[in-house]
Protein backbone atom coordinates (compact mmCIF):
# COMPACT_ATOMS: atom_id res chain seq x y z
CA UNK A 1 0.00 0.00 0.00
CA UNK A 2 1.36 3.41 -0.94
CA UNK A 3 1.97 6.16 1.61
CA UNK A 4 -0.84 8.19 0.06
CA UNK A 5 -3.32 5.32 0.18
CA UNK A 6 -2.35 4.54 3.76
CA UNK A 7 -2.59 8.17 4.87
CA UNK A 8 -6.10 8.47 3.42
CA UNK A 9 -7.19 4.94 4.39
CA UNK A 10 -8.25 4.52 0.77
CA UNK A 11 -7.79 0.80 0.11
CA UNK A 12 -11.53 -0.05 0.18
CA UNK A 13 -14.75 1.67 -0.88
CA UNK A 14 -13.67 5.29 -0.59
CA UNK A 15 -15.88 8.34 -1.25
CA UNK A 16 -14.34 11.73 -1.94
CA UNK A 17 -16.48 14.78 -1.15
CA UNK A 18 -16.05 18.53 -0.65
CA UNK A 19 -14.13 20.91 -2.91
CA UNK A 20 -10.61 21.82 -3.90
CA UNK A 21 -9.23 18.65 -5.44
CA UNK A 22 -11.64 15.70 -5.32
CA UNK A 23 -10.90 14.43 -8.80
CA UNK A 24 -7.14 15.05 -8.50
CA UNK A 25 -7.17 13.04 -5.28
CA UNK A 26 -9.06 10.15 -6.87
CA UNK A 27 -6.74 9.99 -9.86
CA UNK A 28 -3.62 10.15 -7.68
CA UNK A 29 -4.92 7.28 -5.55
CA UNK A 30 -5.86 5.28 -8.64
CA UNK A 31 -2.40 5.72 -10.11
CA UNK A 32 -0.79 4.27 -7.00
CA UNK A 33 -2.90 1.11 -6.94
CA UNK A 34 -2.62 -2.09 -8.97
CA UNK A 35 -6.39 -2.67 -9.16
CA UNK A 36 -8.29 0.57 -8.61
CA UNK A 37 -11.79 1.31 -9.86
CA UNK A 38 -12.82 4.93 -10.43
CA UNK A 39 -16.54 5.69 -10.44
CA UNK A 40 -19.14 8.16 -9.18
CA UNK A 41 -22.60 8.54 -7.68
CA UNK A 42 -22.95 12.00 -9.28
CA UNK A 43 -21.94 13.48 -12.62
CA UNK A 44 -18.21 13.33 -13.26
CA UNK A 45 -16.21 15.06 -16.02
CA UNK A 46 -14.73 12.79 -18.69
CA UNK A 47 -11.72 11.18 -17.02
CA UNK A 48 -10.44 8.73 -19.64
CA UNK A 49 -6.85 10.12 -19.62
CA UNK A 50 -6.53 9.28 -15.91
CA UNK A 51 -7.32 5.55 -16.15
CA UNK A 52 -6.32 2.64 -18.38
CA UNK A 53 -9.86 2.28 -19.73
CA UNK A 54 -13.43 3.40 -19.11
CA UNK A 55 -16.39 1.02 -19.44
CA UNK A 56 -19.74 2.72 -20.05
CA UNK A 57 -22.12 0.04 -18.83
CA UNK A 58 -25.35 -0.55 -16.94
CA UNK A 59 -23.88 -3.88 -15.78
CA UNK A 60 -20.67 -2.89 -14.01
CA UNK A 61 -20.33 -6.18 -12.13
CA UNK A 62 -20.09 -8.19 -15.34
CA UNK A 63 -17.49 -5.77 -16.67
CA UNK A 64 -15.57 -5.93 -13.41
CA UNK A 65 -15.38 -9.72 -13.51
CA UNK A 66 -13.60 -9.71 -16.89
CA UNK A 67 -11.48 -6.57 -16.49
CA UNK A 68 -7.76 -6.76 -17.23
CA UNK A 69 -6.76 -3.09 -17.56
CA UNK A 70 -6.26 -1.02 -14.42
CA UNK A 71 -7.16 1.54 -13.19
CA UNK A 72 -10.65 0.93 -14.55
CA UNK A 73 -13.33 3.58 -14.91
CA UNK A 74 -16.92 2.42 -14.52
CA UNK A 75 -19.87 4.67 -15.45
CA UNK A 76 -23.43 4.00 -16.63
CA UNK A 77 -23.81 6.63 -19.35
CA UNK A 78 -22.12 9.49 -21.16
CA UNK A 79 -24.74 12.09 -20.31
CA UNK A 80 -23.16 15.14 -21.98
CA UNK A 81 -20.20 15.69 -24.27
CA UNK A 82 -17.98 16.51 -21.30
CA UNK A 83 -19.55 14.42 -18.51
CA UNK A 84 -20.52 10.93 -17.46
CA UNK A 85 -23.50 10.13 -15.26
CA UNK A 86 -22.89 8.31 -11.97
CA UNK A 87 -24.42 5.13 -10.58
CA UNK A 88 -26.93 4.89 -7.77
CA UNK A 89 -25.19 4.47 -4.39
CA UNK A 90 -26.59 0.92 -4.06
CA UNK A 91 -24.89 -0.07 -7.32
CA UNK A 92 -21.59 1.34 -6.07
CA UNK A 93 -22.05 -0.72 -2.89
CA UNK A 94 -22.30 -3.79 -5.12
CA UNK A 95 -19.14 -2.79 -6.99
CA UNK A 96 -17.31 -2.36 -3.70
CA UNK A 97 -18.46 -5.77 -2.43
CA UNK A 98 -17.41 -7.48 -5.65
CA UNK A 99 -13.99 -5.87 -6.09
CA UNK A 100 -10.76 -6.82 -4.35
CA UNK A 101 -9.11 -3.42 -4.43
CA UNK A 102 -9.81 0.29 -4.02
CA UNK A 103 -13.09 1.67 -5.36
CA UNK A 104 -12.76 5.45 -5.57
CA UNK A 105 -16.04 7.35 -5.75
CA UNK A 106 -16.83 10.98 -6.54
CA UNK A 107 -19.86 11.50 -4.31
CA UNK A 108 -20.76 15.18 -4.73
CA UNK A 109 -20.07 18.23 -6.90
CA UNK A 110 -18.45 21.62 -6.29
CA UNK A 111 -18.33 23.41 -9.67
CA UNK A 112 -14.54 23.75 -9.57
CA UNK A 113 -14.55 25.76 -6.33
CA UNK A 114 -12.06 25.37 -3.46
CA UNK A 115 -14.47 24.99 -0.53
CA UNK A 116 -18.09 24.00 0.09
CA UNK A 117 -20.73 22.70 2.44
CA UNK A 118 -23.15 20.08 1.11
CA UNK A 119 -26.56 20.90 -0.29
CA UNK A 120 -29.82 19.34 0.81
CA UNK A 121 -29.48 16.21 -1.34
CA UNK A 122 -25.74 15.65 -0.96
CA UNK A 123 -23.51 13.81 -0.68
CA UNK A 124 -24.54 10.52 -2.28
CA UNK A 125 -22.46 8.12 -0.20
CA UNK A 126 -23.02 4.34 -0.45
CA UNK A 127 -24.06 2.71 2.82
CA UNK A 128 -21.10 0.32 2.76
CA UNK A 129 -18.42 2.98 2.30
CA UNK A 130 -15.29 2.25 4.32
CA UNK A 131 -13.82 5.76 4.16
CA UNK A 132 -15.02 9.26 3.36
CA UNK A 133 -12.46 11.93 2.41
CA UNK A 134 -13.82 15.49 2.85
CA UNK A 135 -11.60 17.86 0.86
CA UNK A 136 -10.95 21.59 1.25
CA UNK A 137 -8.25 23.83 -0.23
CA UNK A 138 -5.80 25.74 1.93
CA UNK A 139 -6.05 28.59 -0.60
CA UNK A 140 -9.38 29.81 0.78
CA UNK A 141 -7.85 30.99 4.07
CA UNK A 142 -7.88 34.78 4.24
CA UNK A 143 -10.33 35.11 1.36
CA UNK A 144 -13.92 36.37 1.64
CA UNK A 145 -16.75 33.86 1.81
CA UNK A 146 -18.16 34.36 -1.69
CA UNK A 147 -19.15 32.40 -4.77
CA UNK A 148 -15.81 33.14 -6.41
CA UNK A 149 -14.04 30.45 -4.38
CA UNK A 150 -16.86 28.73 -2.49
CA UNK A 151 -19.70 26.49 -3.69
CA UNK A 152 -22.86 27.32 -1.70
CA UNK A 153 -21.33 30.05 0.50
CA UNK A 154 -24.65 30.44 2.31
CA UNK A 155 -24.43 26.83 3.48
CA UNK A 156 -20.84 27.33 4.66
CA UNK A 157 -22.00 30.43 6.57
CA UNK A 158 -24.80 28.48 8.25
CA UNK A 159 -22.56 25.58 9.26
CA UNK A 160 -19.68 27.77 10.46
CA UNK A 161 -21.80 30.42 12.19
CA UNK A 162 -20.58 33.38 10.10
CA UNK A 163 -22.01 35.63 7.38
CA UNK A 164 -21.53 35.53 3.62
CA UNK A 165 -18.71 37.99 2.86
CA UNK A 166 -16.85 37.35 6.11
CA UNK A 167 -13.20 36.27 6.02
CA UNK A 168 -12.59 32.54 5.75
CA UNK A 169 -10.33 31.62 8.66
CA UNK A 170 -8.76 28.24 9.46
CA UNK A 171 -11.39 27.94 12.22
CA UNK A 172 -14.17 28.31 9.65
CA UNK A 173 -12.71 25.62 7.41
CA UNK A 174 -12.16 23.32 10.37
CA UNK A 175 -15.70 23.79 11.65
CA UNK A 176 -17.13 22.87 8.25
CA UNK A 177 -14.87 19.86 7.72
CA UNK A 178 -15.75 18.53 11.19
CA UNK A 179 -19.49 19.19 11.09
CA UNK A 180 -22.17 16.50 10.66
CA UNK A 181 -23.82 19.06 8.36
CA UNK A 182 -20.53 19.74 6.55
CA UNK A 183 -17.67 17.41 5.72
CA UNK A 184 -19.03 14.56 7.84
CA UNK A 185 -22.52 14.60 6.38
CA UNK A 186 -23.62 11.16 5.28
CA UNK A 187 -20.64 9.26 6.70
CA UNK A 188 -22.07 5.76 7.31
CA UNK A 189 -21.87 4.08 10.73
CA UNK A 190 -18.53 2.33 11.10
CA UNK A 191 -16.80 4.32 8.34
CA UNK A 192 -13.79 6.54 8.94
CA UNK A 193 -13.55 10.14 7.74
CA UNK A 194 -10.10 11.43 6.81
CA UNK A 195 -10.28 15.17 6.04
CA UNK A 196 -7.81 16.32 3.38
CA UNK A 197 -6.49 19.88 3.22
CA UNK A 198 -5.26 20.18 -0.35
CA UNK A 199 -3.23 22.72 -2.35
CA UNK A 200 -0.60 23.05 0.35
CA UNK A 201 1.83 24.59 -2.13
CA UNK A 202 4.20 26.57 0.11
CA UNK A 203 5.08 27.33 3.73
CA UNK A 204 2.28 29.88 4.09
CA UNK A 205 -0.23 27.28 2.91
CA UNK A 206 1.28 24.75 5.31
CA UNK A 207 0.84 27.09 8.27
CA UNK A 208 -2.80 27.66 7.30
CA UNK A 209 -3.36 23.94 6.74
CA UNK A 210 -1.98 23.09 10.18
CA UNK A 211 -4.40 25.54 11.76
CA UNK A 212 -7.26 24.02 9.74
CA UNK A 213 -6.24 20.55 10.93
CA UNK A 214 -6.12 21.64 14.57
CA UNK A 215 -9.57 23.23 14.31
CA UNK A 216 -10.98 20.18 12.55
CA UNK A 217 -9.72 17.77 15.19
CA UNK A 218 -10.94 20.07 17.97
CA UNK A 219 -14.50 20.06 16.63
CA UNK A 220 -14.72 16.56 15.14
CA UNK A 221 -15.98 13.35 16.65
CA UNK A 222 -12.61 11.67 17.06
CA UNK A 223 -14.15 8.20 16.88
CA UNK A 224 -14.89 9.04 13.22
CA UNK A 225 -11.96 11.37 12.39
CA UNK A 226 -8.59 9.89 13.42
CA UNK A 227 -6.38 12.38 11.57
CA UNK A 228 -6.19 15.13 8.98
CA UNK A 229 -3.94 14.88 5.91
CA UNK A 230 -2.21 17.97 4.50
CA UNK A 231 -1.16 17.52 0.88
CA UNK A 232 -0.45 18.83 -2.56
CA UNK A 233 -2.42 16.33 -4.57
CA UNK A 234 -1.31 17.70 -7.93
CA UNK A 235 1.99 15.98 -7.09
CA UNK A 236 0.46 13.20 -4.96
CA UNK A 237 2.57 14.66 -2.15
CA UNK A 238 1.54 14.21 1.48
CA UNK A 239 3.02 17.23 3.26
CA UNK A 240 2.04 16.30 6.79
CA UNK A 241 -0.34 14.14 8.82
CA UNK A 242 -1.93 15.73 11.91
CA UNK A 243 -3.32 13.43 14.58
Amino acid sequence: MSDLTAALDADGLTCVVGAGGKKTTMYALAAESDRAVVTATVRIPIFDPHVASVAVTEDPLATLMTATDWPLGLVPEREFEDRYRGYDPDTVDEIGAAHDGPVLVKADGARMRDFKAPGENEPRIPEQADTVIPVASAHVVGEPLSEELVHRPERVAAVAGIEVGDEITPEVVGRVLASPEGGLRGVPPGAAAIPLVNKVDDDEDLDAAREIADATLHHADRSIVPRVVLARMADADVREIVE
